[in-house]
């Protein structure tokens, strides 16, 4: 029999059977929708963060107090020892560095804000005005915390746009006062609405002179230190010299970390990437129940159609060409399956990028073309013992039916 000859009569054989068909390849076609809606997820998230990263800039280095070990756990924990603080000075010391544009000390806690009768607690941010350029933030009225020494607790703010619409409605809140814990700030500039910013809303948050959170927290250290270096070749040497200076400092005693935002990015890449891989590793195994459903029903099928077996034999036909029609059966319904599931995965994936628009979802490439290839690959796999079984039929006894 000629190809053709033989997917003519696979074919046939399918359409006599709508619901068989039809219920193999309902199955098929759920283990590649799944694939493909799971992988998309999975690719959103990382691209997500990807992108969200980026807006940062990637000549960003963030100078953390005590030194990464090992162990997990906090540095110094095991030993007994406490970490150094980071301080204000240390902050200025760090800006002085060559190669560095601009550094800002950073504290950050939670406070009670309020204006008349109105209160809410806020994430209070403490910094300097290089924090604006450095997180990229958007100015939307007045301007941001005034440059100058950074130990000096000016007693101003600047507030995110939904603290201001809860404190002021629509009135106007530049140069009004606000009490934060129990001191009273005068609101000098209003931050643009830019909602969810690597997993922190800059719209609930209120800036204020890093002195004046220091006094406010009743602590002199420092929650971090942000760095930005003068272009991204220069970051690794930048990082050198910000570990030998800290150290330096510090009674020659190597106890901070300095993490780059690429390597950051690369840990999170490689993170959602394993996660994508398992997800899509745990919808792939519904294909392998498909291939063992088509093998079930192909065993039926041969047992069904042995006449039919018998009468192909008796007219000449060899065994491959027996082994190869069930083959094509299988390789047929597996593709109509992986079709299905295709069109199933990226209408699904349509509908959840429109329902979560911040995720980027869709489906890598590899990942349908993954999917397609198991289908069809374990349609035919699981199909090769019924095709194998069917070849091997005597036509005499096939069509004896014995």
């Amino acid at each position: 029999m000629t190809l053709r000859d033989t997917l003519a009569l696979a074919w046939g054989s399918l359409i006599h059977q709508p619901r068989r068909t039809l219920l193999i390849a309902l199955a098929m076609s759920i283990g590649v929708g799944s694939v493909v809606v799971l992988t998309a997820l999975g690719e959103g998230a990382r691209r997500y963060v990807l992108e969200q990263f980026a807006s940062l800039g990637t000549n960003l280095l963030i100078v953390l107090p005590g030194r990464a070990e090992t162990t997990g756990g906090a540095p110094g924990v095991l030993s007994g020892q406490t970490t150094r603080d980071l301080t204000l000075s240390d902050a200025d010391a760090v800006a002085r560095l060559r190669g560095v544009a601009r550094a800002a000390p950073l504290n950050v806690g939670v406070a009670q804000v309020s204006r008349g009768g109105l209160s809410r607690e806020a994430v209070l941010l403490g910094s300097t005005a290089d924090m604006l350029e450095i997180r990229h933030m958007r100015l939307g009225q007045g301007r941001y915390l005034p440059p100058g020494p950074s130990d000096q607790a000016t007693p101003v703010c600047v507030l995110g746009e939904a603290i201001r619409a809860e404190l002021f409605g629509a009135g106007n809140a530049l140069g009004e006062w606000v009490r934060i814990g129990d001191r009273r700030f005068r609101v000098i500039g209003i931050l643009a609405a830019q909602g969810q910013q690597m997993g922190f809303n800059t719209d609930e948050t209120v800036a204020v002179p890093v002195a004046a959170a220091q006094q406010l927290f009743n602590t002199e250290s420092l929650f971090r230190i942000l760095v930005e270096v003068r272009g991204r070749e220069a970051v690794p040497a930048v990082k050198e010299s910000v570990l030998a200076l800290l150290k330096t400092r510090h009674e020659n005693d190597a106890d901070v970390t300095v993490i780059t935002q690429d390597a950051v990015l690369a840990t999170f890449d490689r993170i959602l990437t394993a996660l994508t891989l398992a997800v899509a590793g745990i919808a792939a195994i519904s294909l392998g129940v498909a291939g063992v459903l088509i093998m079930n029903v192909m065993l039926v099928s041969v047992a069904q159609r042995r006449s039919e077996i018998g009468l192909l034999k008796a007219l000449g036909a060899p065994a491959a060409s027996v082994r190869l029609l069930f083959l094509a059966e299988a390789g047929l319904i597996s593709a109509l399956g992986a079709a299905g599931g295709l069109i199933l995965g990226l209408a699904a994936s349509f509908a959840l990028g429109r329902l979560y628009p911040v995720l980027p979802i869709a489906p890598p490439l590899w990942a349908v073309a993954a999917a397609v290839t198991t289908a069809l690959v374990a349609g035919m796999l699981f199909a090769w013992l019924p095709a194998k079984r069917a070849a091997k039929l005597d036509a005499a006894l096939a069509l004896a039916r014995r």
